[in-house]
């Protein structure tokens, strides 16, 4: 039997959540720089960086990256980052993705199978693609 998760940590962990959705990602380093996982997830295994990459906020995905974040972690439904980005149409977030080491082929379905499927050439070619 487990016990009930204390209150406080989940209401701390909802706003470093929502740092990353927002993109304050000064705030949200800060917290991560204080000690809080790199790879946080959220209960259906969305990272900081899918969160912030689904939100279209390179800065807060660039600074995660470096602080150690994984580029291709994928949640609980299998997508990665990279992916998130192409199907929202992020592109200045896939090119920071890509410099950080986001495999396109990673994933289901894969950032290049969310490219075709939603007619994204643009994004095709920054994976070499055409």
């Amino acid at each position: 039997m487990s016990e009930a998760p204390d209150p406080e940590v989940v209401e701390l962990a909802t706003k470093i959540f929502d740092l990353a959705r927002q993109g304050q990602a000064e705030a949200l380093v800060a917290y991560v720089d204080a000690g809080v996982p790199a790879n946080l997830t959220n209960d259906r295994g969305d990272s900081l960086v899918m969160l912030a990459a689904y939100h279209g906020h390179a800065d807060a995905v660039r600074a995660l990256l470096a602080r150690g974040a994984e580029v291709n972690r994928v949640n609980d439904r299998g997508q990665t980052p990279l992916a998130g980005a192409v199907f929202k149409g992020e592109t200045e977030v896939v090119k920071a993705l890509l410099e950080g080491g986001a495999d396109p082929a990673a994933g289901t379905p894969s950032a290049v199978e969310t490219a075709r499927m939603f007619g994204r050439a643009e994004v095709l070619e920054l994976f070499g693609i055409s």
